[in-house]
């Protein structure tokens, strides 16, 4: 009976493969995490928040700087404790946290302080309960199947960010700002339930090859090689363009003369198409060179990118979220596949950790950067969103820098590879 239990335990493929239960739990709880709430909103909120309460705009773009660049701090700390202790004791406490931050900007007033104070509190907690949390127990339950299983996990960001703008627009349309916020503060704790129930790491290893896996490279020797700093490089480049477009996005659709539900739609079809993309490179990964799949869902991204700059009709914007969401979609699913693949599972989490405060570096510049011009010069300028092009061809460019390789890398080249210097 107990050789049942680890066969069952042990074969990926089966559908009663418990690791797919924590897989979906894990779906629920990504499609309702910071991700595809607090970006995808936010530019939805811009212009009533403005009108209601007179805030410029690089005021209200700084709050999400401020949010992006806590994240930046908080990430490796997060990081170090999901590799401690069980994951539903950082989880589930973040989810409440986040949930109830989120509703109390609800009741917002004329001065400003609060809403960077309950921004600061989201940043906090945003890896707490998202992505970043969930994919550390994935990569426990996956090894055959681990591109799959992490590019199902992350769609969730796809649906929530396909689902959730058009209802906040329309619940700011008919009930008010106000009650938008209460309404996400709701649909952050929906993946409360299930968490509870299911995301656990997987028990001690049953499978033997894992052993190699969960002695990888140290962070010193990480952090020492060329690969993880082209890895950083890239997330903070795409991270600027992608922010400083996508929290601006729908103003900046209103401004074409796109209306405001369309301009909803668009980051809408941003995020269904990211599902399209994740799955399909999800697949690919697995099977052929990760380094050069990501540069193609890169030059997808920044192609996107350079569409909505010059976006004048609502069939060309909803072309170029759709190229933008194929692309960013799929290289959050690539990056940590990536990262893992060149240092093992044993202090993924700090180095994820560390991934994310570059991540936050770039996505919180961005957006400042976007407000601050919008503000000078009282409209979103051209030259501006042609720059935000510029910068995730960059990141596509900085990606070729990553030999290409298939299969697993063996674990005496994991290390060989962790000890490559940049000064080479």
């Amino acid at each position: 009976m107990e050789q049942a239990a680890d066969q069952r335990l042990a074969n990926e493929s089966s559908i009663h493969y418990p690791g797919w239960g924590v897989a979906a739990a894990a779906f629920v709880g990504v499609m309702t995490s910071f991700a595809p709430i607090v970006p995808y909103t936010f530019s939805l909120f811009l212009n009533p928040l403005h009108a209601s309460l007179g805030w410029r705009r690089e005021s209200l773009d700084g709050a999400f700087g401020l949010a992006a660049i806590t994240v930046a701090f908080v990430s490796p700390l997060i990081g170090i404790l999901l590799d401690r202790y069980p994951p539903r004791r950082i989880i589930l406490p973040s989810i409440l946290v986040f949930a109830v931050a989120l509703a109390s900007l609800s009741g917002l007033g004329p001065g400003i302080g609060r809403f960077y104070l309950t921004f600061f509190v989201l940043g906090l907690v945003a890896n707490g309960g998202a992505q970043f949390a969930y994919t550390r127990t994935m990569l426990t339950w996956f090894q055959k199947h681990r591109g799959f299983a992490l590019a199902l996990i992350l769609t969730g960001s796809g649906v929530g960010s396909i689902l959730i703008p058009p209802l906040t627009q329309w619940t700011i349309g008919n009930y008010g700002w106000r009650n938008a916020y209460l309404l996400l503060g709701g649909i952050a704790l929906l993946g409360f339930p299930l968490t509870a129930l299911l995301v656990r790491n997987r028990p001690a290893p049953i499978i033997r090859e894992e052993v190699a896996t969960l002695s990888g490279a140290t962070v010193g020797s990480a952090l020492a090689s060329a690969p993880f700093w082209i890895l950083a490089g890239i997330i903070i480049l795409s991270a600027f363009s992608e922010n400083g477009l996508v929290t601006n996005l729908a103003a900046i659709l209103t401004q074409h003369g796109i209306p405001a539900q369309s301009a909803a739609v668009a980051l809408s079809i941003r995020g269904g198409a990211g599902i399209v993309g994740r799955l399909f490179v999800g697949l690919l990964v697995d099977r052929f060179s990760p380094q050069r799949i990501q540069t193609c869902v890169l030059v997808f991204a920044a192609t996107g990118s350079l569409v909505l700059a010059l976006a004048g009709s609502t069939s060309i914007a909803l072309f170029g979220a759709a190229l933008l969401g194929i692309g960013l979609g799929s290289e959050a699913d690539v990056g940590p596949y990536l990262l893992a693949r060149y240092y093992g599972r044993k202090h993924f989490s700090v180095l994820y950790g560390l991934m994310w405060t570059a991540y936050a570096i770039g996505g919180g510049t961005g957006p400042v950067m976007v407000g601050h011009y919008f503000d000078r010069a009282g409209s979103y300028r051209l030259q501006v969103l042609v720059a935000l092009a510029v910068i995730a061809f960059a990141s596509a460019a900085v990606s070729l820098l990553l030999k290409s390789s298939r299969g697993p890398i063996a674990h005496e080249e994991l290390h060989a590879s962790a000890a490559i210097s940049l000064e080479e």
